[in-house]
């Protein structure tokens, strides 16, 4: 290690006295969090409590944004603006953790680590907080409702959020990884989650008796051949090196055995990388549903409704490669491991594609040590799983990587 180098891994360690407290804090907040766990874009409660943390702490915070979402901000001096995000939301999922802080809302569960990522963040603006003396610059902290139906970010944009603060040098979040040991985190440069756009479409058929088919237009034939059809798109329209999946996750139609409907409702989820791709599947999915639709003398075409979710999450090379060995000497070498990309989706990136400034995605292991070892990564609870329930110690690496994250990038 060159002396330079070392004295800036230095400057980036957080006081353990800072982080000590903070972790303390934290644990107790994230029990309270997941066993309250509120809806995308109801998340009032949640926003309350972390602003109300957020105001004794010290930062100013600007409220209502993009709904119930806020920025929390605190200046030190003449130095980089450095942002870091948590989401809000839950899940319309029982839990089934049985753990003693189960959520206590039926049917609504933090099944995606967002209870983790708030904690977490919350540590680390203590941990900042607390040894600002080490540091210069301001740091904003976005509370951004939500993230788990793609508008979040979307509404915050709207209501000018951006204009609120000057341009970070960088936006950091975090994600539980559910297929990595607590205590570690995993990074990826370049391209690590995906476009994501969320499709509605309707089929129209005649409606009548199930005895008479011929008298009919069976819109429920025609959904049937688009399902098929559909998954070409991939396998035979889209390179074999060209990421790219496209999902049927819904589809109703009818009311009883002997009734041929008059209409069937499909949701699909179409994900990608490039926009080139993205357009693809946009455009592929549209004609396969006209042309299904009209090879089954259907009376109209189909309705169709195209949603943007979510953009491709690119992580920033440089701002990667600078917080590699920062977070490398935080957590050790067995600490920081290297991740795959994914065909999920978030809307945090949203941020940077429309400020024009660098961002980075870190995942925080979520599984328990022993639990991980023994099932050697496979056949664990995933992510948005009614039992996936995070380790502990997941907070205290979130609260290091995001605190040791934020001193890199403010040097």
């Amino acid at each position: 290690m060159s002396p330079l180098l070392g004295l800036a891994l230095l400057a980036a360690s957080p006081a353990p006295d800072a982080l000590k407290k903070a972790i303390a804090e934290a644990r107790p907040i994230y029990r309270q969090l997941h066993a309250a766990p509120e809806l995308s874009a109801r998340e009032t409660k949640t926003s309350a409590l972390l602003a109300e943390k957020m105001k004794a702490l010290g930062y100013t915070v600007t409220p209502k944004l993009g709904g119930v979402g806020f920025i929390a901000v605190f200046s030190n001096g003449a130095g980089p603006t450095v942002l870091l995000r948590t989401d809000l939301d839950a899940l319309p999922v029982q839990e089934t953790t049985g753990v003693p802080y189960a959520s206590k809302t039926a049917g609504v569960m933090h099944a995606c680590g967002h209870d983790v990522h708030m904690a977490s963040w919350l540590g680390a603006a203590s941990a900042l907080m607390h040894q600002k003396a080490s540091w210069k610059g301001t740091l904003v902290f976005l509370a951004q409702p939500a993230e788990e139906i793609g508008t979040g970010a979307s509404a915050m944009l709207k209501d000018g959020v951006l204009s609120k603060f000057s341009k970070p040098v960088a936006a950091l979040a975090l994600h539980t990884h559910a297929a990595l040991p607590a205590g570690s985190v995993g990074l990826i440069s370049g391209p690590a989650l995906a476009n994501v756009d969320n499709i509605d479409l309707t089929f129209f058929g005649t409606s009548g008796h199930g005895a008479y088919p011929h008298l009919t237009v069976d819109p429920v034939v025609i959904a049937a051949r688009f399902v098929t059809a559909v998954q070409t798109l991939v396998a035979r329209e889209t390179s074999p090196f060209e990421p790219a999946v496209v999902t049927v996750g819904s589809i109703h139609g009818g009311t009883k055995h002997n009734i041929v409907p008059g209409e069937v409702h499909l949701q699909l989820t179409a994900r990608s990388y490039t926009d080139a791709t993205k357009q693809a599947l946009r455009d592929g999915i549209t004609r396969l549903a006209k042309a299904e639709a009209e090879g089954g003398r259907s009376p109209k075409p189909p309705r169709i409704v195209i949603e943007t979710g979510a953009v491709a999450m690119v992580n920033d090379d440089a701002v990667m490669n600078r917080l590699r060995p920062a977070l490398t000497a935080a957590l050790g070498a067995d600490g920081v491991r290297s991740v795959e990309r994914s065909m999920a989706g978030e809307d945090f990136g949203a941020f940077g594609v429309a400020g024009g400034f660098p961002s980075a995605l870190v995942w925080v292991g979520a599984v328990e040590p022993a639990t991980f070892a023994a099932s050697k990564g496979a056949g664990l609870p995933s992510l948005h799983s009614a039992q996936f329930v995070p380790d502990e110690r997941a907070i205290d690496t979130g609260i290091t990587a995001l605190t040791t994250s934020a001193l890199t990038l403010l040097e």
